[in-house]
């Protein structure tokens, strides 16, 4: 009896091992703000097992950042996951792994499914003095300063709508008073839009600038119509000269009769006496 007892617990114990599956996570401990956070996973679960990759900021109470999906392959191959950085505060973040399929899932004791991670912000370190929004005809010029640099120099990584224009190391200047290394760098762009400038020293990755280069505006010549005076037909003012007076003409008088008469008489007369 005590035979067929042990027998029948062993098979439950080979059972339940059977049926409990392995996932493993691996991040990085620590990462440079602005770069990815790199994960590997490893899972042993039936293929088209998912899960969520769930990104938090550790705070007083955390922070969700970002949530990606996992699903297990037929190959069962390590997978992997890049979570962003860019614009999170240095501190301390933390990574967990949650099932996300249907049914409950058992896992074995020595799975790994959480981890905390720092991200750690270098961003403050870089002091930019050059414009950050350009014209084509003077970028893209790259002027500032990193904390502490020194004359170590400083390697930037230009990147734009094209593709990266320049990816080398350039030298610094070392400030006495501060310890900083001055920087100056002119990089031939190939026209108008975003570019941005990544900064890396021997100590790692520091941070990324962004810089626009603007066209300069068109300059749009309106034409003003212009309206032809219609010109206004004026009469001419004619002035009608006013008439003189006519003489109202009297009717003669007796006396001025006889006179008439007595003269033309006389005129007679004389003729008379000529002939």
């Amino acid at each position: 009896m005590k035979r067929i007892l042990l027998i029948a617990l062993c098979l439950v114990c080979i059972t339940g091992t059977a049926s409990a599956y392995g996932l493993y996570m691996d991040c990085d401990e620590s990462v440079q703000a602005g770069l990815p956070l790199k994960c590997s996973f490893d899972s042993d679960f039936p293929p088209g097992t998912t899960f969520d990759i769930v990104f938090y900021q550790s705070l007083t109470t955390a922070t969700e950042v970002s949530r990606q999906a996992l699903t297990i392959q037929d190959n069962k191959l390590t997978q992997y996951k890049l979570l962003d950085t860019k614009g999170l505060p240095g501190g301390n973040y933390k990574i967990e792994v949650q099932y996300t399929s249907k049914g409950e899932a058992s896992l074995r004791s020595d799975s790994k499914t959480m981890q905390l991670v720092k991200i750690i912000d270098r961003s403050n370190e870089i002091t930019i003095t050059s414009p950050l929004t350009q014209d084509p005809d003077a970028a893209l010029r790259i002027e500032g300063s990193i904390a502490k640099l020194g004359n170590d120099g400083v390697k930037i990584e230009v990147r734009g709508p094209d593709g990266v224009l320049f990816n080398n190391w350039i030298g610094s200047k070392a400030t006495i008073q501060s310890g900083a290394g001055t920087f100056s760098k002119l990089v031939t762009v190939t026209g108008p839009g975003e570019y941005e400038v990544m900064f890396t020293d021997a100590k790692g990755y520091i941070g990324t600038v962004t810089f626009n280069v603007v066209a300069p505006a068109t300059q749009v010549i309106t034409t003003i119509p212009t309206t032809t005076p219609i010109p206004k037909t004026t009469k001419a003012l004619t002035t009608v000269p006013t008439p003189w007076p006519t003489a109202t003409q009297s009717p003669l008088s007796p006396i001025t009769v006889l006179i008439g008469i007595a003269g033309t008489g006389l005129a007679a007369v004389f003729v008379m006496k000529r002939k």
